[in-house]
């Protein structure tokens, strides 16, 4: 079965590999589970004790025998019952709480460490419907249906021992009803876990649709899409309807398959043993307090259907939680990295700042390559722009960098050491990354700033406000730094969000700084501005950039044309005019058209995703 809004597939586990995902969650917990689970013990205990009086009360009824001490000690057994299984369930709700709450922490620690691939796999909604809906499924069946599954069962077969002991042939005869109906109740579970796996991808992909609608709002209304987009959550809404109602028929008929067999089993034994007490084989109190042990049966025969029950209906979340337990995550850990210092650490001469090495590179197998032996250096200090036609793998470049993605062949140098062989942590926090869609997180300003160095001070924001020029935008907003920007960024302009996104990355004071087209959507002014930042820092670290305007490429250092997939030529602005024809022409028609005031922008295409060409 294919998961909701994405690639994967969420099929069935096996029962054993079930109960060990199950056991899992469950473990950490066992100790207050059984308190739960020997409360309720001791209360269903309680419970079958009440026919035994109820039994004495007769016979002493019979015999004029004093009832008051018998009529004392069935008052106290209900209550002290009742306040038992009452305690009980309380420690058990507690725990399934506990349960969710490390279930949903592990599940979101785990999905914000993706490998990027694996995260492109799967839609955002999808994944988040995991972390909601998903685990409180689990809620039910790491502790309710464990618990309900072992006390049912014990209360059960203590209640056929105490019938037993009572008539062996009225036993025979309830034992015989509740078989042939169990028999149906078995059959309709596997429906049940159908249903509900089918009504939990039905809601990852209303959290898909909402998701998308959400993060393009003002696309949405500019295309008056809302009924559109309306009518496609209407419709995910209604299989998740239409699948819940079918899970909700089983569960019904499941239910009301334990009271039919309560009620025809406690019909027989009246007119059995009606008939047993008129022949002389048992006295009228022996039936009475069958008859009460009968009613006392309903109870474990209920949890034991629940819990079945609740595990046709966990089982799906549990495949749809293990599954995505298993995606692929980063490593953090320093003992899965080399012991290896580049130099630069080691306080020699500083190697090379980044060098790719023939490297090949496709987002999947199936794909074509989109680095096809990619080499380049960039010595130290100083900007490097990166040009070409889209999909020749301009932005891939940073992916590979960052280590978004792994090189499928040859080598990619930070500081004279392969990426591969840096602590990760410590790779990205060398580096300084602006995207080209510059986003920025719902929050405040300050927040927006401070989330690549949490630990900077009040001075380095306000001096990078200042380089940046956003003091302006500071000076207007009603509370300043501490102003909520709006889902996305919605309440700042394109260029204010670009100079967020480079002001978020200059404060994170990088070794290398990679900007990828990161001055579009500014005005020639403060483009003019943020270059002569760009220019300082320069002089400092090395600036990779991806560039599509002459005012960038004409501001570098050195200039590296891809082509193909493949680097074709590097050398500055005035060597490849002259020397190499396709930057002749991406000179002559893109740059100088977008590099003319007055000429609208001509925009080469976005980051490479995995569905298809890369820019």
């Amino acid at each position: 079965m294919t998961a909701s809004g994405g690639d994967a597939t969420t099929t069935r586990l096996p029962a054993g590999e079930t109960w060990r995902a199950l056991y899992a969650h469950f473990r950490p917990h066992r100790w207050a589970v059984a308190c739960g689970a020997l409360l309720t013990l001791v209360g269903a205990a309680t419970a079958l004790a009440q026919p035994l009086a109820a039994k004495t009360l007769v016979e002493r009824l019979g015999s004029e025998q004093s009832i008051t001490g018998v009529l004392v000690l069935l008052t106290a057994l209900v209550v002290l019952g009742t306040a038992i299984e009452a305690v009980g369930a309380y420690v058990l709700e507690r725990t399934a709480e506990s349960v969710v709450l490390a279930a949903r922490r592990s599940l979101v620690g785990r999905l914000l460490r993706l490998r990027l691939p694996e995260a492109e796999r799967i839609q955002p909604g999808d994944l988040m419907a995991r972390v909601t809906s998903d685990t409180t499924l689990l809620r039910a069946v790491t502790t309710q249906s464990v618990v309900s599954a072992a006390t049912g069962s014990l209360t059960f077969l203590a209640t056929i021992v105490m019938l037993a002991l009572l008539d062996p042939v009225l036993l025979g005869v309830t034992l015989g009803v509740i078989v042939l109906i169990g028999g149906a109740v078995a059959l309709v579970m596997p429906k049940i876990a159908r249903s509900t796996q089918r009504a939990q991808e039905a809601v990852g992909e209303i959290s898909t649709v909402l998701e998308r609608a959400f993060g393009a709002f003002r696309t949405v209304k500019a295309s008056g899409a809302e009924d559109r987009e309306t009518a496609v959550v209407h419709e995910a809404a209604r299989q998740a309807w239409r699948h819940g109602i079918r899970s909700a028929k089983w569960q019904s008929v499941a239910w009301s398959s334990v009271g039919l067999a309560v009620q025809v089993s406690f019909l027989a034994v009246l007119g059995i043993g009606g008939a047993r007490v008129a022949s002389g084989a048992i006295s009228i109190a022996t039936l009475v307090a069958f008859l009460l042990f009968l009613f006392y049966l309903i109870d474990p025969v209920s949890r034991m259907v629940e819990a079945a029950s609740q595990y046709q209906v966990g089982s799906a979340a549990v495949a749809r939680i293990v599954e995505t337990e298993r995606l692929r995550t980063e490593q953090f850990s320093p003992a899965a990295v080399s012991p290896a210092v580049p130099a630069a650490r080691r306080g020699d001469a500083r190697p090379d700042s980044v060098v790719f090495e023939d490297v090949r590179f496709r987002y999947r197998e199936d794909l074509p390559f989109v680095h096809r032996g990619v080499s380049f250096t960039v010595p130290g200090a100083g900007i490097t722009a990166f040009v070409g036609p889209s999909g020749a793998g301009k932005t891939t470049v940073f992916g590979l960098i960052e280590r978004f993605y792994e090189a499928d062949g040859g080598r990619v140098l930070v500081e004279g050491e392969d990426v591969r062989d840096w602590p990760l942590a410590e790779l990205r926090a060398a580096l300084g990354y602006v995207e080209q869609d510059a986003p920025v997180l719902a929050g405040t300003l300050r927040e927006n700033l401070v989330f690549a160095a949490p630990g900077a001070s009040e001075e380095e924001i306000h001096r990078v406000v200042a380089r940046c020029r956003l003091d302006a935008l500071v000076a207007r907003l009603p509370d300043g730094l501490d102003t909520v920007v709006g889902h996305r960024g919605s309440r700042l302009s394109g260029g204010e969000r670009q100079r967020v996104a480079i002001a978020r990355a200059l404060l994170r004071r990088p070794r290398v700084l990679l900007m990828d087209e990161a001055t579009s959507q500014l005005d020639a002014v403060n483009e003019m501005a943020l270059r002569e930042v760009v220019a300082e820092v320069a002089r400092e670290v090395p600036v990779l950039v991806v560039a599509h305007r002459l005012s960038t490429v004409t501001l570098a250092d050195r200039i590296v044309v891809m082509d193909g997939g493949r680097v074709r030529a590097v050398g500055t602005h005035p060597e490849l005019v002259a020397s190499d024809p396709l930057y002749g022409e991406l000179a002559a028609t893109q740059f100088l058209a977008t590099g003319q005031p007055g000429h609208a922008e001509q925009q080469q295409g976005h980051a490479e995703q995995p569905s298809g060409a890369a820019p």
